[in-house]
């Protein structure tokens, strides 16, 4: 479905328009798109070519985000579409992010549709995933206020490559979101991902700063990202600008799309990672995509009393009374249903 798109004007070069969506701040001319390939310029106005169309729509455990602080156990019907303002040479989604509107079966899922459909899979909110949420802004805006309305929460699993307006506009609508960093190396950035680091850094200060639960991912790659140097880059631009209590998740990566010849991330780089996260004083930290153990479940950092066992994608909470440790009293910082 195609909708007059937000944050745009007209460049006053020939009919050309500038899109402000993201930080490619993309200048577009009449019948081309930008580079996310979902939003075009047609007679001197920008269009959204994916307003409430749908690639992909499933249940999904909030844990799966991930989202291990926010409303633990909980179920989010989860939406996807077409499109991205990356191209990441490791997508795990490439067949959709990477597909043009046109080239793809999309399913039209009006607003109150979304709603009501998250409510029939007793689903407690919606997630805006699979591919990046920003690009369908219009859409993920207008079903979040309606959400909201109805007592459903909302959450973004984004490569933070958004611009400020965009996301302070939405944050009222937007309850939580998990930005994926991709490196600490802004040549990592413009090779691998077609973007830059400063810019997604300053989306998770904005959404900090708005008010939104935050969560982040590193995907450890081998020979790519998985230095101790640049893990303890990582670290200390989290615990400067996010705090200590930011739940920081590291994940395995698996080859796929254009890096098969990069083998897996091996265990022990992970358990590096967590070690050195947790000894540079992080509170809660996480391994994904790993064999199941310790380090899926939250433990108080006072007492270290375990507060909520995973095991998958599934999540029991054990020792949290009241947003506390049922134990010492801790507050945590948890979102609770």
């Amino acid at each position: 479905m195609i909708k007059e798109a937000s944050f745009w004007s007209a460049s006053g070069e020939g009919g050309k328009v500038q899109c402000f969506l993201c930080p490619h701040n993309c200048v577009i001319s009449e019948g081309k798109r930008g580079i996310c390939g979902v939003r075009e310029n047609r007679g001197g106005k920008l269009y959204s070519l994916i307003y409430a169309s749908a690639s992909s729509v499933h249940p999904d455990p909030i844990e799966k985000k991930p989202l291990f602080h926010f409303h633990p156990g909980s179920y989010a019907l989860s939406f996807g579409t077409v499109g991205c303002n990356f191209k990441c040479l490791h997508c795990q989604n490439y067949e959709i992010s990477q597909a043009k509107p046109e080239d793809y079966p999309l399913i039209e899922i009006m607003l109150e549709e979304a709603v009501r459909m998250a409510k029939e899979h007793k689903c407690e909110g919606i997630a805006w995933t699979y591919n990046e949420p920003t690009i369908w802004w219009e859409y993920t805006y207008d079903t979040s206020k309606i959400a909201k309305r109805e007592g459903l929460y909302t959450a973004y699993v984004t490569n933070g490559f958004t611009g400020e307006d965009a996301i302070r506009e939405i944050a009222p609508y937007l309850d939580a979101a998990n930005v994926d960093i991709k490196s600490m190396s802004d040549d990592f950035y413009k090779k691998v991902c077609g973007g830059r680091l400063q810019p997604v850094l300053d989306s998770c200060s904005i959404y900090r700063d708005a008010g939104v639960h935050l969560e982040v991912t590193y995907l450890i790659i081998p020979a790519h990202n998985d230095s101790e140097d640049e893990i303890k880059k990582f670290l200390k631009w989290a615990g400067d600008e996010l705090g200590f209590d930011i739940p920081i998740h590291f994940s395995a990566f698996f080859p796929h799309y254009k890096m098969r010849d990069v083998p897996p991330t091996p265990l022990k780089t992970l358990l590096k990672a967590y070690e050195i996260a947790k000894g540079e004083g992080f509170d809660y930290v996480y391994l994904g995509n790993v064999p199941h153990g310790d380090y899926e479940d939250t433990f108080c950092p006072s007492c270290g009393n375990r507060l909520v066992e995973r095991r998958g994608f599934s999540a029991k909470i054990v020792g949290l009374k009241d947003g506390r440790c049922a134990k010492c009293g801790e507050k945590i910082p948890i979102v609770m249903q």
